[in-house]
């Protein structure tokens, strides 16, 4: 389906429904039998969804839960974490054949962008989503609007609030892993090193890398490199003799799920794997420049997993908004790489960052 078709599709169902006068006496399912959240996100992001899709199992364990979201992702919910079973789609392309199958919906359920909820009206009896999305109009098909938070909080937390019901904290077996193809994964113990991020403003010094696998290895640990495809060129500068295996741009998905499952450590930027690690449940070490480790970090929900943010104090980490929502406690920054006055050309949040912070947060994993 192309995109213009499949705004047809959802307009069309709109319209009809609107025109319906029963549309216009919407009621709140008290106990919804379907339920989908509705989103688009990045891995890390979409990863630091999982504590609405807990606290919406526990409170709807009767419904039938799917979750939208990128095709390259849909492979980590093979095993219907919290029973929810993923639904691959493109908005960009008009893909939104797996949505339409699997409508219609009691309740719908938006965490971030409303620029879905005409897709989420159109097929559903209840939207669900924040308010103060912008522009405006976003906002207009959302029969509930709960306020954004106006105290600090984790991204994951304040989704979850989304749903009533009491605080949970992750179990590594809430989530099994999906299957992998095969790879030759390396001797234990070993401690994967992953260098890729988002942008370049996340990436960490190349020689502190280099010291660092050379200071684990010391330990009695087997460094090795793990980044994204395009990204092999910060392994070669970390490594230019390549004394340490490298897995970039090797493993899909599932594969690096399962290569941080046999890790006793990781260590990544703040970035979407840094998400996927606590998923597993291995020990990590994340390395927070421009975002920001209240947000992105742990939370009450991973307040018991192994996760560790290593960050500093930098005035232009000043931002104040997230997901087009602004409030004082926000502090991040959003800007990209480049030498434009929005931009920023020097990641001084990533520089600040010492090889001994990171050895040291390292140590306590490695002790036990």
């Amino acid at each position: 389906m192309s995109r213009a078709r499949a705004r047809l599709s959802i307009f069309g169902r709109l319209a009809r429904q609107l025109l319906n006068p029963s549309a216009w006496r919407r009621r709140k399912p008290e106990a919804p039998q379907s339920i989908l959240v509705l989103h688009h996100l990045l891995l890390g992001d979409t990863l630091m969804l999982t504590p609405l899709l807990a606290r919406i199992a526990a409170r709807y364990p009767q419904a039938r839960r799917s979750l939208s979201c990128p095709t390259a992702l849909a492979p980590l919910y093979a095993g219907q974490p919290f029973g929810f079973t993923a639904l691959p789609w493109n908005p960009r392309q008009g893909d939104i054949a797996s949505i339409l199958a699997a409508a219609p919906f009691d309740l719908v359920v938006i965490p971030t962008e409303n620029r879905y909820s005409p897709l989420a009206r159109a097929l559903s009896q209840w939207v669900l989503g924040f308010s103060d999305d912008t522009p405006r109009w976003k906002n207009w098909l959302l029969d509930e609007a709960r306020p954004f938070p106006d105290a600090p909080a984790a991204f994951g937390d304040f989704c979850a609030d989304l749903v009533e019901g009491p605080a949970q904290h992750y179990q590594p077996t809430d989530w099994p892993l999906p299957a992998a193809a095969p790879f030759s994964a390396p001797p234990t113990p070993y401690v994967v090193l992953h260098l890729g991020a988002s942008s370049p403003l996340k990436y960490w010094p190349s020689e502190r890398w280099s010291a660092l696998a050379n200071w684990l290895a010391a330990q009695g640990s087997t460094p090795v490199w793990s980044a994204g495809a395009r990204e092999t060129a910060l392994v070669t500068a970390a490594d230019p003799k390549g004394r340490f295996a490298s897995y970039a741009g090797q493993l899909d998905l599932a594969q690096l799920a399962q290569l941080f499952s046999g890790a006793s450590l990781i260590v990544c930027p703040d970035t979407g794997v840094a998400h996927l690690a606590r998923i597993v449940g291995t020990p990590t070490v994340a390395l927070f420049g421009p975002g920001s480790s209240l947000i992105s970090g742990a939370g009450k929900y991973w307040a018991t997993s192994p996760f560790t943010a290593v960050s500093i104090e930098i005035a232009c980490r000043n931002q104040t908004n997230t997901f087009r929502r602004h409030r004082d406690w926000i502090q991040r920054c959003s800007r990209s790489f480049g030498e434009q006055p929005a931009q920023c050309a020097e990641a001084r949040c990533m520089q600040g960052i010492t090889l001994e912070q990171v050895k040291t947060a390292c140590s306590a994993y490695l002790a036990r």
